[in-house]
């Protein structure tokens, strides 16, 4: 995936109406969540092999297994087929915090970063914006 010019509010305006504001109210938690952060739009091939637009919010360098340096997002905001999926790059320990709140999340589905829901009342929102500010913490003190 890469970044790309197209902004993320425009992107946004260009949804469904019921999918634009479900994602114009995630988009909101999650800019109040990290209020120091940039955001823009990655697209490309994801994990998995789909074709992906992510808003990505924050960036952050890491080395992976294959020792190639890559520039990423801390957290992603993207719409799939059936559900919108909130994606937390952030460890603690050795744990990826959507694992750490996952008990705490509602009615969601969640992988080691992700996590899935079909609507914002499956969600519980304030847990998950305690989890993104979480993030945004673990990430300032790491560049401390």
């Amino acid at each position: 995936m890469e970044r790309v010019e197209t902004s993320p509010d425009e992107y946004i305006a260009n949804q469904e109406p019921e999918i634009r504001t479900v994602l114009e109210e995630l988009h909101t938690l999650i800019r109040t969540a990290l209020p120091d952060q940039d955001y823009c739009m990655w697209e490309g091939v994801f994990w998995g092999g789909s074709e992906q637009q992510i808003i990505g919010y924050g960036n952050f360098s890491y080395v992976r297994s294959d020792k190639k340096q890559v520039e990423w997002f801390l957290v992603g905001l993207a719409r799939q087929k059936n559900y919108f999926s909130v994606y937390v790059n952030a460890v603690e320990g050795k744990q990826y915090l959507a694992e750490i709140y996952n008990s705490r999340l509602g009615k969601v589905k969640t992988g080691k970063s992700s996590v899935s829901f079909r609507n914002l009342e499956d969600v519980n929102l304030d847990v998950l914006r305690e989890m993104i500010e979480h993030a945004g913490r673990i990430t300032t003190e790491s560049e401390s």
